[in-house]
């Protein structure tokens, strides 16, 4: 074999390599739903104290005062009538949780113009309950490891009909099917010391 068709075998090899790894890098992203989205767009979800992919600091926490963290958002599409934000962790034991997610905050009809959640307050809009049978936001507390939480945010074009009281992830998803324009995602990480 000549030295010119090795090189060429190796480096079609690494290019392979990295498509399967850009391709197969689910683990970065949050559980696939079964959510359709209608129409992409710009929108964007960001926190001032972690950045995506980053740690969330102990402040917001189970070890810390376990309150939100501040949120920001921008650019909901036109045609907009409201949002919802749910914050998950699809990295829970199944000893826990058979299907490993845990459902930490879910909040529907925000108005679509706001842009900022602060620290430790509950966006306008109605709160649902969370896994752990509990209204509003908590915090990161892993068990084992370090796990991933994702804020997610949906435009929708309408607003929800929603009871509180008996609302849980699936409800609202099952809510939310066919009317989301758009999302935005942000990924933190922790792990208890």
């Amino acid at each position: 074999m000549s030295r010119k068709v090795f090189i060429a075998g190796v480096g079609v090899i690494i290019i392979g390599g990295l498509i399967f790894l850009v391709g197969s890098g689910k683990s970065k992203r949050s559980p696939e739903t079964s959510l359709n989205i209608k129409q992409t767009s710009n929108m964007k979800l960001g926190s001032i104290v972690f950045e995506h992919n980053g740690l969330i600091p102990a402040k917001y926490t189970c070890d810390g005062e376990n309150i939100n963290p501040p949120l920001r958002m921008s650019e909901a599409p036109e045609g907009a009538k409201s949002l919802v934000l749910i914050m998950d962790d699809p990295d829970v034991p199944k000893s826990i949780r058979p299907d490993g997610v845990w459902d930490h905050w879910l909040v529907w009809n925000i108005p679509p113009e706001t842009t900022e959640i602060p620290e430790g307050k509950e966006p306008a809009g109605v709160v649902g309950k969370n896994t752990g049978g509990s209204f509003g936001y908590r915090g990161p507390c892993p068990p084992d490891r370090e796990h991933r939480y994702f804020f997610k945010l949906y435009a929708l074009n309408t607003t929800l009909n929603l009871s509180a009281d008996i609302t849980v992830k699936a409800n609202l998803e099952a809510a939310m099917q066919g009317h989301i324009l758009g999302q935005a995602e942000l990924m933190g990480r922790y792990n208890r010391k």
